[in-house]
């Protein structure tokens, strides 16, 4: 594996795949969705810290993605496996549809 020199935050992960930062937050906030070492955890102050992807990490997210969209059905499944938070889930399926 090669050493990261670099990582990218999540709101900038979501900006380059045009998604949701809180959709991309709900479904990293479980490592296990990731492989080991793709989702890095930066403190910036005392009880602060922001979740950001090593490129791995994002490529890994992206192609997850990608296959969660081949249907309507298994969008809708991806989200109700992957995210936890219901309020995001109705509104990013609301979204989905238009």
């Amino acid at each position: 594996m090669a050493t990261v020199t670099y990582v990218r935050t999540i709101k900038f992960v979501a900006e380059i795949l045009e998604e949701d930062p809180e959709l991309l937050q709900a479904i990293v906030s479980n490592d296990d969705n990731l492989s080991y070492g793709s989702i890095i955890s930066v403190y910036t102050g005392d009880d602060e810290s922001v979740t950001a992807l090593t490129d791995d990490g994002m490529d890994e997210l992206e192609q997850t993605l990608k296959d969660a969209r081949r249907s309507p059905q298994e969008w809708n499944d991806f989200l109700d496996s992957f995210v936890d938070d219901e309020l995001l889930v109705a509104r990013i399926k609301a979204k989905s549809r238009r």
